[in-house]
């Protein structure tokens, strides 16, 4: 079977069914899904990364892998979205700062129904809404355009601003990198929101201990990281990035913070479900070749 093939039989069917359940009724998602349900979901996405990136022969799988459960999380049970209507005043808004992980927001994205799923397999081709990075003026859900890292959570800081001088009460997410944090502009926004008291804001990060040279303790060292961020005026939350029960409840957790902004460490393994991808610093920025592809999908099946 193709690459594209393989694509194309993603249990498309299965995908729109939840899809349609989830958010028929309510922007939040009318149903609500069982840790199963969403395992299930999990999984999908993986073998959509997988695919998506092998048929390109490019991206980032590491980091997408990594944060598979902490965006299905936030778009099956957190966010007030509708697919249907991507640009809904009242939504939540979600930033990608991390923006090479693009293929697990594409892969949400596809799952929720804001795009086709067999659309996936263009990633990364000529004239494609989904692109290396992720291009809100192109793909339907994206809120912001993405590439160099740091500049997301400036980014958020804006958007959480804007949402209070317009009397809105929606609430900004923003997912950023652990190795992204070796940027100077994350700590210069993170002084800013707290400055602001941005209760409405959570950042995420993607706590997976790597970036594209290896290990960040080798590379740069961020511990104490918790404590950086209690430092700079934020509530500090921790959990299991894999965990559908402990997300929930951080982010049930950072809803109940007010006066200043939280950030939910998330500690995740890059790589995550695919064995040989597993605390693999080589798959941050490679795609798998057709024989890992299908080595994955089968580990995946």
């Amino acid at each position: 079977m193709s690459l594209s093939e393989m694509g194309k039989s993603l249990s498309k069917a299965s995908a729109k069914k939840e899809c349609a359940e989830a958010f028929s009724s309510s922007p939040a998602g009318a149903k609500p899904l069982s840790e199963k349900e969403m395992a299930a979901i999990a999984k999908r996405m993986r073998r959509h990364i997988i695919t998506m990136t092998g048929k390109a022969g490019s991206g980032h799988p590491g980091g997408s892998l990594s944060a598979v459960e902490i965006v299905a999380t936030l778009y099956f049970k957190v966010l007030r979205h509708k697919p249907q209507d991507p640009c809904w005043a009242g939504r939540d808004r979600f930033i990608l700062s991390k923006g090479h992980a693009a293929p697990v927001l594409y892969a949400t994205l596809a799952e929720c129904g804001y795009l086709p799923v067999d659309e996936l397999t263009t990633l990364r081709e000529l004239n494609s809404r989904l692109q290396g990075h992720t291009d809100r003026l192109s793909c339907p859900g994206v809120e912001m355009s993405a590439g160099a890292l740091g500049q997301g959570l400036s980014f958020a800081i804006g958007v959480a601003l804007a949402g209070r001088l317009n009397s809105q009460d929606y609430r900004v997410y923003a997912l950023l990198g652990d190795g992204e944090c070796d940027e100077g502009q994350i700590w210069e926004a993170a002084m800013a929101a707290a400055h602001f008291k941005l209760d409405n804001l959570t950042a995420i990060v993607d706590n997976n201990g790597q970036q594209i040279d290896g290990w960040n303790r080798d590379v740069m060292n961020l511990e104490p990281f918790a404590d950086k961020w209690r430092a700079f005026g934020w509530h500090v939350i921790e959990a299991d990035g894999h965990h559908f029960t402990q997300l929930m409840a951080a982010f049930d957790q950072a809803k109940r913070v007010k006066g200043q902004p939280a950030v939910i460490i998330a500690h995740t393994i890059k790589g995550k479900g695919v064995s040989f991808m597993e605390n693999n610093p080589d798959f941050h920025g490679k795609a798998p070749n057709a024989e890992q592809v299908e080595i994955a999908l089968k580990e995946l099946e």
